[in-house]
């Protein structure tokens, strides 16, 4: 009997366009995360802290409605037959969140009974969602768990709770989530996750900023894409062209694995320039350095040929845990980072958390905000709960002296707040000298975050007052043009090339030199080749970057020559479009 060769199964390849927000190519299985809360917490709460745990709850039901907006307004350009099923889901749910009965009944349950928030959502979602489960019909069965998803919602901005599933995941992975935070992204091993795809998100936000700093590909702003995939089922992650590409047919798996090959050969290319300084045609050095979002990031630091950490955000060591990290747990990391990078100087920066930042163990040190962005955030915080500086501090000053550091400040608006931290500082030395702990000598440079407008505005004053300056261009082009950087409606306008950004980045490259103090930019267009003539045209000096970012930008200022580029910057400074600004910047690197 002659027996039947087994069919193949015929791919159904679909393919969803996003924001591309870290280059490189994944090929591999789906990894859809369920955003469900594992454990919920269950404790009373206090008579005199009743309405504030109601305002809690009122905080993260907004934030919950705020998501489903921001996913209803993005599937309104998606095809017709995904909006046709992904919509009324949406309607839904954003019917059940502005629902008296869910709203009224947690709160009334805080009120009457003292339960905590997270409790209290769980318990009427719960009789919720058994009530439409027990009347025996399908769709109401399926609204129930429609009530859970929308509970999970509530509870994950009460709880701010991450993923903590990555460590499970089959190496070569590909996450996809409704959204991921940084703390999310900051658990994620590249040896494990190929890549990520999320529904939220834009290009400039802090989760992606770390998917490039780790060298994941990944795509944002996909709105449809956790209601049409699979967990096992294929997936490829064009993280340049912003585009994912689901159960993908033989043919476009081979033009994807041909991409990638080219890819590889590129970076191995790249990678022989690693011991070649960064010296443009006519002899000018640039230093470049690498940005650190964890420790782990040394690897690729060093593959690139960091001249040293130009930006170490310490926000990490807060991160995904209940409790804060003492100084001698802070100065036990910190010391391994300057230790690691042989001399080459690290530059530090103190606590940034705030906006979309929020780190769990100071949860409540920061109130509720209408607009974290501008709230109490970054240098407010320290100034504000002077332990946690006093503890930095103390790290830093004790990790410098295995090798050389700066101390870099976030969000700095006027000269007093420099001048605060500067007796702070005084304080802690004198305190370690009394112990006879061992410190940097001389106390490291205390440097000043350029990011907000008004301290563009007053870098002459910052530059008397600090020993160097950093442009971080993300959040000065957000503040400048008043565009939340992580809200992909809105990516689109989102533009470090708007004339009044490169005039703020102007203005304070120029204090710097007057003063003569160094000055760095490391914001993400340090990273991108695009931008490099510009800012060597500009004055800029010092370039730090994601690590694998490096490679690129030395090859693009070793084919450059300062003369022509200072010309090039000075014709764009001359420029009130943007268009045409990108016009010239482009025109100019064609011809490198």
């Amino acid at each position: 009997m002659k027996t039947e060769a087994p069919r193949k199964r015929k791919a159904t390849r679909v393919v969803f366009d996003g924001i591309g927000v870290s280059g490189g190519i994944a090929i591999g299985p789906a990894y859809v995360l369920d955003g469900g809360i594992a454990q919920v917490p269950e404790f009373t709460v206090e008579p005199e802290a009743l309405e504030a745990e109601v305002e809690r709850f009122q905080a993260a039901l907004a934030k919950a409605r705020g998501q489903i907006r921001k996913l209803r307004r993005k599937a309104e350009a998606l095809p017709k037959s995904v909006l046709d099923e992904l919509g009324p889901l949406l309607d839904a749910h954003g019917a059940m969140l502005d629902s008296s009965r869910l709203g009224a009944g947690v709160e009334a349950m805080i009120r009457n009974r003292g339960t905590n928030a997270e409790a209290a959502v769980q318990s009427v979602v719960g009789d919720l969602a058994r009530g439409l489960e027990a009347v025996g019909d399908a769709y109401l069965a399926s609204r129930g768990q429609d009530v859970r998803d929308v509970g999970d919602r509530i509870l994950r901005h009460l709880t701010a709770t991450p993923y903590h599933a990555f460590s499970m995941l089959p190496p070569g992975s590909i996450v996809v989530a409704e959204e991921l935070s940084p703390a999310d992204t900051a658990l994620m091993d590249p040896t494990q996750v190929a890549g990520f795809a999320t529904a939220l998100g834009g290009a400039d936000s802090h989760t992606a900023i770390m998917a490039r700093s780790m060298g994941i590909p990944a795509v944002l702003g996909v709105p449809a894409l956790s209601s049409r995939v699979r967990s096992g089922v294929r997936l490829i992650v064009d993280g340049e062209a912003g585009r994912i590409v689901v159960d993908p047919d033989a043919d476009t798996l081979a033009e994807y694995r041909r991409k990638a090959e080219a890819r590889k050969r590129l970076e191995r290319q790249l990678a022989r320039l690693r011991a070649q300084p960064a010296v443009t045609t006519d002899g000018v050095r640039i230093v470049l350095q690498a940005n650190l979002e964890l420790p782990r990031d040394l690897d690729t630091a060093h593959h690139g040929g960091a001249e040293g950490v130009g930006l170490l955000r310490t926000e990490f060591l807060f991160m995904n845990r209940p409790d804060l990290p003492s100084e001698d747990e802070q100065y036990a990391t910190l010391r391994q980072v300057v230790e690691s990078m042989q001399g080459r100087p690290v530059t530090i920066r103190t606590l940034d958390v705030g906006g979309e930042k929020l780190a769990t163990a100071l949860g409540e040190r920061i109130a509720v905000s209408a607009n974290p962005a501008l709230g109490l955030r970054a240098i407010r915080l320290a100034l504000k709960e002077p332990k946690l500086l006093e503890a930095q501090l103390a790290a830093i000053l004790r990790a410098g002296a295995h090798g050389p550091v700066r101390i870099l400040l976030p969000m700095i608006s006027s000269v007093s707040q420099v001048r605060a931290v500067r007796v702070i500082l005084a304080r802690v030395v004198n305190r370690l000298k009394r112990r006879k702990v061992r410190i940097a000598d001389p106390i490291p440079p205390l440097g000043s975050m350029i990011e907000v407008p008004g301290a563009a505005l007053t870098a002459d004053g910052l530059a008397r007052e600090c020993d160097f300056l950093a442009v971080g261009t993300n959040d000065l082009t957000m503040y400048t043009l008043a565009i939340d950087r992580g809200d992909e409606q809105v990516a689109d306008l989102y533009n470090p090339l708007h004339p009044a950004v490169l005039r703020l980045i102007q203005f304070t490259v120029e204090a710097a030199m007057r003063n003569e103090i160094p000055v760095s930019v490391c914001g993400e267009i340090a990273g991108d080749p695009r931008y490099a003539p510009l800012l060597v045209g500009l004055g800029v000096r010092e370039l730090s970057m994601a690590g694998t970012a490096l490679p690129r930008v030395k090859q693009r200022i070793r084919r450059l020559a300062v003369g022509p580029a200072t010309q090039r910057a000075r014709a764009i400074m001359d420029q009130t479009d943007e268009g045409r600004i990108a016009a010239l910047l482009d025109d100019f690197n064609e011809g490198l």
